[in-house]
């Protein structure tokens, strides 16, 4: 690997730590949540899923349901996230296999489509190998099932391979055993908005906007703070503007500024919307609201004076907290302020 060029971000807080290093140090519980949001990420395939990991959970970490929970012998898929510090091995796992043929076959729930393990090490070559095999896994579990299984599935009852549930044990289908691999989770959790959270790595830039950027027309979603701006440039002028064509200087540079801040705040909204928790726009948007109200509930001469000085303070308010204070312009800080007229929470007359 060549050498990191040092900058002020790397002697500050060191290295970046690979996703595929960072998962290694979650703890049990973050494990489970972050293959849980993977799964998120998949609704196509499973409409539903359940985190049951946790001291009772019969076998069962995470539950992804195929088709409706409550529908008598529902599809689904078993997820068992083991977080260890080394790769998953046959003894690990001998418990969870032998719980799920248990609860299955005195109907807790109906047998899982398939079982994956699935580790932060991944699973290692002795288990893999039985993972290849169902004839293999099989006997291996049957052969350790008195050491394994036999009083440890469940507190008070031992479950011995015998009778009936040795038949049941014989016709298990063992080839729902499988394994995912830690690096195809974590590449397919990049689409979920809080991967950004987990590893870091910034955001991705912004196009550069201009009036040439921007529809020529004020679209339907504009409606509300155009009309406002009509009305503070009347307020203003002693005449009465009614459309942006009317308008005479100042107010038409005017114009055309609020419009490109407008779509530049439209487009921090919308470019980031699936990269980062829900509702971080809003937190930011919050913020400028919180900024400057106390500038537009004063005094003003007029609409034209209230706008502008609400848009001068708005952008010189400093935001350190939120994720995208690293992507943000003044003229979203602006934008964002004919955003709120056009949510009615500002007017300018």
């Amino acid at each position: 690997m060549p050498p990191i060029v040092p900058n002020s971000h790397i002697v500050n807080y060191g290295s970046p730590i690979l996703p595929i290093k960072r998962v290694e140090i979650f703890s049990d519980e973050e494990w489970e949540i972050f293959i849980e949001e993977w799964l998120d990420t998949r609704k196509s395939e499973y409409p539903e899923t359940e985190r049951l990991g946790g001291s009772g959970d019969k076998g069962s970490d995470i539950a992804a349901y195929v088709t409706d929970k409550n529908s008598e012998n529902y599809i689904w898929d078993c997820y068992q996230g083991k977080h260890y510090g080394h790769p998953l091995m046959p003894s690990e796992v001998y418990i969870e296999m032998g719980k799920i043929i248990y609860f299955s076959f005195i109907k807790v729930y109906p047998c899982p489509r398939s079982y994956f393990f699935i580790a932060p090490k991944n699973c290692g070559s002795s288990l893999s190998n039985l993972l290849k095999s169902p004839a293999r896994l099989k006997a291996a579990l049957e052969k350790q099932w008195e050491k394994d299984c036999e009083n440890k599935i469940t507190a008070t009852t031992d479950v011995p391979l015998s009778g009936a549930f040795l038949d049941y044990f014989n016709r298990f289908d063992f080839s729902i055993f499988k394994k995912f691999v830690t690096k195809d989770i974590i590449a397919a959790h990049a689409s979920h908005s809080n991967h950004k959270i987990w590893f870091g790595g910034g955001l991705p830039p912004r196009q550069e906007m201009d009036e040439a950027g921007i529809p020529a027309e004020a679209q339907p979603n504009e409606n509300i703070y155009v009309v406002q701006l009509l009305k503070a440039y009347t307020s203003a002028a002693a005449r009465a503007f009614s459309g942006a064509p009317e308008l005479t200087e100042p107010y038409t540079n005017h114009f055309k500024r609020s419009r490109i801040s407008f779509h530049y705040a439209e487009q921090l909204r919308n470019l980031y919307r699936d990269s980062l928790p829900p509702g971080t726009f809003e937190k930011f948007q919050g913020e400028i609201y919180d900024g400057v109200v106390n500038i537009y509930e004063g005094s003003h001469s007029n609409g034209y004076e209230k706008v502008k000085a609400v848009e001068v303070h708005a952008a010189s308010i400093p935001i350190t907290s939120n994720p995208l204070t690293d992507v943000s312009v003044i003229k979203d800080k602006i934008g964002i302020c004919h955003q709120l007229c056009n949510e009615e929470k500002l007017k300018w007359t």
